[in-house]
């Protein structure tokens, strides 16, 4: 069984090796091969190759994840609601969309999601991590984004009068009243290393979560545990939005617990500074 992802500035992915090792957990002879491209124009051709090969289907990261919409037969009512896509798969000679962003969310920061929160990154990241804030009963949602059609699109995707958009300019006097910060912009990704925002702006009782899980602290996140803050990487998402893709690829019920532990086996072996990932089994 082949899966693979396509995305940009992919080189250090952790997929490979948490979808591989769970195939192997079921008995099956998986492959996860990573295609690294920034170019558009080969997204198209990239998919018609790997469906023609028989790849089971491919996850799509970044900056492809609303691109990919227009080449897909089929969208999961969830894959719709959101307006971007990470999961694809292969049947019967259809391409079938799914969003696992959204859930993956939900499962790594759902105990700390909660009153005013402000997010920075409205591409397709960012409407999965609205949507989830959203559905986890958020109060208020500013979302900030430097691009205005962006923004806009979001806005009218969910018209939820709990969310509101802004402009990178009104973002001080956003998170001035905020009580948390979600980072699902690329900035802090090793493409695009950086802070999302000024580290002045994180003030005291603030929590913050940066859904980039590679590198695994990110700026922002060494910037907020060093003002004493509650900071949450993207490890556990990305763990949990692979588990649910492996079984759209598979058909099979991934052990999630397991594939945290793999997650965690790897990071410390490469002598990742992280948190202690979650105990599924706990809840």
């Amino acid at each position: 069984m082949r899966c693979g992802l396509i995305g940009a500035g992919i080189g250090t992915s952790l997929s490979p090796a948490l979808h591989e090792a769970e195939g192997r957990g079921h008995g099956l002879d998986l492959s996860y091969e990573l295609f690294d491209t920034g170019s558009p124009a080969s997204l198209g051709e990239l998919l018609t190759t790997v469906q023609s090969t028989g790849f089971a289907g491919v996850n799509i990261t970044h900056p492809f994840k609303q691109q990919v919409i227009g080449l897909l037969d089929h969208l999961s009512p969830q894959a719709r609601a959101i307006g971007a896509v990470n999961t694809v798969v292969f049947r019967d000679g259809r391409r079938f969309g799914h969003n696992t962003d959204a859930y993956g969310f939900t499962e790594a920061y759902r105990e700390l999601v909660t009153g005013r929160v402000v997010q920075t990154g409205a591409g397709g990241a960012g409407a999965a991590c609205a949507y989830a804030q959203l559905t986890l009963g958020v109060e208020q949602l500013t979302v900030v984004d430097p691009d205005a059609g962006r923004r806009e699109q979001l806005a009218a995707r969910f018209d939820d009068p709990r969310l509101t958009v802004a402009a990178p300019q009104d973002l001080p006097a956003a998170i001035a009243g905020a009580g948390g910060l979600v980072n699902a912009s690329p900035v802090g990704m090793r493409a695009h290393p950086g802070l999302p925002l000024p580290a002045e702006l994180l003030h005291r009782g603030l929590w913050v979560a940066d859904i980039v899980y590679m590198p695994v602290e990110t700026p922002l996140l060494r910037a907020a545990r060093d003002a004493g803050l509650r900071a949450v990487g993207g490890t556990a998402m990305c763990a949990y939005q692979a588990a649910a893709a492996f079984e759209l690829f598979t058909g099979r019920t991934p052990d999630t617990a397991r594939m945290l532990r793999h997650l965690d086996a790897v990071l410390q072996k490469n002598g990742d500074r992280h948190e202690p990932l979650p105990d599924p089994s706990a809840r």
